[in-house]
């Protein structure tokens, strides 16, 4: 009898089917899916750092034994890992860490195609300045400020446009037919009118990522905020339950009611991002609140409005549109309040050629020139006001929110 009770608790044991590591520069995340809600504990040491994980009741199978072999030579916090049975019914791995860092560790419910999932978020003690980055950067790009006769030199005012690759890392966003996913589609958009802005006199751009890893929705807003963003723009690759759905659209923030129910669906769906890509609901968000109780401006979806306008109208040069006039819906990473914000859905993903033709280079380079377009013609309408991050004081849609 105690044989078989033997046998039957072994086949209780947690089983992890996949390890995965997403390095970046914000943060490097360390997952591990299972088949039940995985049972740990986690501690740090010095001297060197290190972090350790303890998994009690799992098997050490393969996919953790190939967990080492997925660290990268340039992973930011990661020098090296190991994993192995440190005593009876308990898994120890082992983080050697380049650097003290300020560690995230929760676990995820069956979400999508996933099950399981216990995620370590590893980010800087000192989390990057992208206000800072991007001073820099334009202090290097622009040229030496002329000498002014009546007073001390002047800084030129850059137009900072937020360029948004939507899902990333753990949340691959739709899928087409021929296998493509949607967040290597967006990245390579985004990349590409990053590029093409800062070829622009007076404009300069900021990707919210620049790699495969997850930016929680609530994030992306918050680094547009915190560069003071002119303007953010959410690029995506849309899908749908019907594969003939074609054509790009543009959405804007609505504080009421979506525009129409295809909309609404979209939101819903962009929405439940932070549930596939893995948000950790126990850190509470600064900017939540205040964020919500200033949707009542108006001013910023009007200017989200004339802004998708003109996007919509370039798009309409080089592709069908899904729908003739910008929609509205409640989008979480439209919610800022002080930033014109739009969603564009450069193609339905969903459809065997629109998905080829998301593919295509020349295709890709021709969206993002047309969304550029679109922006330079908002901006030649309604220019930014003088205040600028670059030299220190608000931007144009500064709301006092501390």
């Amino acid at each position: 009898m105690a044989l078989v009770l033997g046998a039957g608790e072994a086949l209780a044991q947690a089983q992890i089917t996949s390890t995965r590591i997403w390095p970046a520069r914000d943060y490097t995340r360390v997952t591990l899916e299972s088949n039940k809600e995985l049972r740990f504990s986690v501690f740090g040491v010095k001297d060197p750092e290190r972090l350790v994980v303890e998994i009690e009741g799992a098997d050490f199978g393969a996919a953790l034994a190939e967990l080492q072999d997925k660290v990268a030579a340039g992973d930011p916090y990661i020098a090296k890992l190991r994993a192995g049975r440190n005593r009876p019914g308990v898994l120890r791995i082992v983080l050697d860490l380049k650097a003290e860092v300020k560690p995230q560790v929760f676990t995820l419910k069956p979400i999508a195609d996933y099950g399981h999932r216990l995620v370590l978020d590893l980010y800087p003690v000192a989390a990057p300045d992208p206000l800072a980055a991007l001073i820099e950067s334009a202090s290097r790009r622009a040229p030496a400020p002329a000498e002014d006769k009546d007073g001390p030199p002047s800084m030129a005012r850059l137009a900072t446009i937020v360029i948004d690759p939507g899902h990333g890392g753990e949340d691959p966003g739709a899928l087409g037919r021929l296998g493509s996913r949607e967040k290597d589609i967006t990245l390579t958009i985004s990349r590409r009118l990053k590029a093409m802005i800062d070829e622009e006199p007076g404009m300069r751009a900021v990707l919210t990522r620049d790699g495969d890893y997850y930016l929680g929705l609530q994030a992306r807003v918050d680094k547009a905020r915190k560069v003071r963003a002119d303007l953010f723009v959410s690029v995506h690759a849309d899908a749908f339950l019907r594969p003939h759905a074609r054509g790009s659209s543009v959405f804007a923030l609505s504080e009421r009611r979506a525009t129409s129910e295809a909309a609404r669906w979209l939101a819903r769906k962009e929405n439940q991002a932070d549930l596939v890509g893995g948000v950790n609901i126990d850190v509470k968000d600064r900017y939540l609140a205040q964020t919500l109780l200033d949707l009542s401006q108006t001013a910023t979806i009007d200017h989200s409005l004339k802004l998708g306008h003109a996007v919509l109208g370039e798009l309409g040069r080089i592709n069908t549109l899904h729908k003739p006039r910008v929609e509205q819906a409640s989008f979480a990473v439209l919610k800022s309040p002080d930033v014109p914000s739009i969603l564009v859905e450069t193609a339905f993903i969903s459809n065997p050629e629109e998905e080829k033709r998301l593919n295509d280079e020349a295709y890709q380079e021709k969206m993002a020139r047309a969304i550029l377009a679109g922006i330079k013609r908002y901006l030649e309408k309604y220019p930014p006001r003088p205040h600028s991050p670059l030299t220190g004081t608000s931007s144009p849609w500064a709301i006092a929110l501390n």
